[in-house]
């Protein structure tokens, strides 16, 4: 079962992604303090990584740029999911590292099918379905 990690201060966007990943088969950690988004990462070592962007004491590029620096997270999958939708922002955060960018409001469906493409890249998404 692929594990994925959601970093989000919004409890309820928290619970729906959260519910969705998990009906798709994946087991979902969901870290709602982005202050501890890397230190959570070091120790699941998780698939995937779906990180938002503004959130308080650590915005989401700051998390970003902590997980690309070291080297235990660095090859980690970062999707941003973010209200966050100007053009700049979009290729910061891919120049930076993250390998896909999804504006709010999203489909679940959309996002779940982005996860999935991801991990097959990897070679680990015949683990999991989107439903």
């Amino acid at each position: 079962m692929p594990s994925i990690m959601l970093v989000d201060d919004d409890p309820l966007l928290g619970e729906i992604v959260h519910h969705k990943l998990r009906l798709a088969g994946h087991h979902v950690t969901l870290v709602s303090a982005s202050e501890e988004a890397c230190a959570t990462a070091c120790e699941l070592m998780p698939d995937l990584i779906v990180l938002d962007s503004m959130m308080p004491i650590l915005s989401g590029p700051q998390v970003l740029a902590e997980l690309k620096r070291n080297p235990a997270t660095a090859s980690i999958p970062v999707i941003m999911l973010t209200a966050r939708k100007g053009q700049n922002d979009v290729v910061q955060a891919l120049r930076a590292g993250a390998e896909d960018y999804l504006t709010k409001p999203f489909m679940p469906a959309e996002l779940a099918l982005r996860i999935a493409s991801l991990l097959a890249r990897q070679g680990i998404g015949d683990r999991a379905q989107v439903v």
